[in-house]
């Protein structure tokens, strides 16, 4: 079965990145990944991979999911950065959504290994 895409929460405010304020749209970021968690939360979903952001490479950045719920298969579309948007939103399975989350986890632990291998090997 095909995903369900929705919006953010009105009631949750964008973050305001501008160009003066680079330096913090990381944290700022991550504060709003937090808020729209929370609130979703409070509405009652809290099942498997909830809340695991997945992100579809997108002309100079990415578009950003966050996972409401499994079964059925409910995105919410996350509109940080230049809000781009991933075309097959729409089409994607749990079972890609699954492997896209674990794929993303391997991935992010073979850089964390690396990066450990490369500052041991500093001091030597």
């Amino acid at each position: 079965m095909s995903a369900k895409i929705y919006t953010a929460p009105e009631e949750i405010n964008l973050p305001n990145n501008t160009f003066s304020n680079v330096k913090d749209w990381k944290e700022n970021d991550e504060k709003y990944i937090k808020e729209v968690t929370q609130h979703l939360q409070e509405l009652g979903y809290n099942g498997k991979n909830f809340g695991e952001i997945i992100k579809f490479p997108a002309a100079d950045g990415y578009a950003l999911y966050m996972v409401i719920s499994m079964k059925p298969l409910m995105l919410l579309h996350l509109e940080l950065g230049d809000a781009w948007t991933f075309q097959y939103a729409n089409l994607l399975t749990a079972t890609e959504v699954q492997k896209k989350i674990d794929a993303d986890k391997r991935f992010a632990a073979f850089l964390e290994e690396n990066r450990k291998k490369s500052e041991s090997q500093k001091g030597k």
